[in-house]
């Protein structure tokens, strides 16, 4: 229950702060650099060298794969038969493909399974970064036609190299490999212990909810798929693979996280329907404390342990 809590008062404060304009402009960043630079970095070092690897590492890698292609194929189709714009569709691919895996997702597994859960759902994360910073990103910038000689192999390259939570991730594969870190593991928990308050209240400050009339129809096909039909996906993935484990659930589980709120900050830079990437990010961390609940009880059940 206090996990419950943490999320509503730290996302809440942060939506409040927003709109009362106490904190200086863009304040979330500074949020974001201590969450990404150290904490996370802290939290694949911690949880890392505890991971199983064993086959049923491959749903992790696939499960985000699949949602990225389910969302390209779902958003394409409906594209086509609503007749889109570019950046409607860009829009939602990006919002649809890609979940909030690490800022909310690990919160959300504290909250429902456990922090000592957290180890499942790493593998799914960094795959959920990788694919925002290689098929997200050109997929943004190709569509935005005056920055899509940015979209290079060079760029990409020095984007995922740059991104401290891999770097920490390649480190703590390396070190596990010929050493014991468990040592540390006290100080490490507690850099972990402050993702989900930072994490949490940088979201509350940069959701913003526009006009969305106009955008209902678009907002709510978005938000079935990436809510509902893509852990549908990942679970019928995780039956095919025979995966009925911990590691299968944290990854359905992860599947259904709102969307990435730095992809749809980012696609929302590049003008691809700024409103309705602003709606997918803020409407789906609202509605993801249902859904999140829903998939929670019917995975009891569906994955027993």
């Amino acid at each position: 229950m206090t996990n419950f809590i943490l999320i509503i008062v730290c996302i809440s404060a942060g939506i409040i702060m927003s709109r009362l304009n106490l904190l200086p402009k863009d304040s979330h960043k500074s949020l974001n650099a201590w969450v990404l630079y150290v904490a996370l970095p802290a939290l694949s070092f911690r949880y890392i060298p505890e991971i199983d690897w064993s086959w049923k590492v491959l749903l992790q890698i696939l499960g985000p794969l699949l949602v990225w292609g389910g969302s390209w194929l779902l958003i394409s189709a409906y594209a086509r038969m609503k007749t889109l714009s570019q950046t409607t569709r860009t829009a939602l691919i990006i919002t649809c493909g890609l979940g909030n895996t690490s800022f909310l997702g690990f919160p959300m597994i504290s909250a429902f399974y456990g922090e000592s859960e957290i180890h499942n759902a790493i593998l799914f994360d960094q795959m959920t970064f990788l694919l925002f910073s290689t098929v997200a990103v050109i997929t943004i910038l190709k569509s935005s036609s005056e920055n899509a000689q940015q979209a290079n192999f060079n760029y990409i390259v020095k984007k995922v190299f740059r991104f401290p939570p891999f770097l920490a991730c390649i480190c703590a594969l390396a070190i596990a490999s010929f050493t014991d870190i468990s040592p540390i593991n006290p100080f490490l928990d507690k850099l972990v212990a402050t993702v989900s308050p930072i994490a949490l209240f940088s979201i509350g400050l940069q959701i913003k909810f526009g006009a969305w009339k106009e955008e209902l129809q678009h907002l709510s096909v978005g938000l079935f798929y990436k809510l509902l039909l893509a852990p549908l996906l990942v679970l019928l993935l995780a039956y095919t693979l025979n995966a009925t484990d911990g590691v299968a659930r944290l990854s359905v589980f992860e599947a259904g996280m709102p969307s990435h709120i730095t992809a749809g900050l980012l696609a929302s830079q590049y003008n691809q329907n700024s409103n309705l990437c602003n709606l997918m990010v803020g409407t789906g961390i609202i509605f993801s404390f249902l859904t999140c609940g829903f998939w929670y009880w019917i995975l009891r059940f569906l994955l027993p342990l």
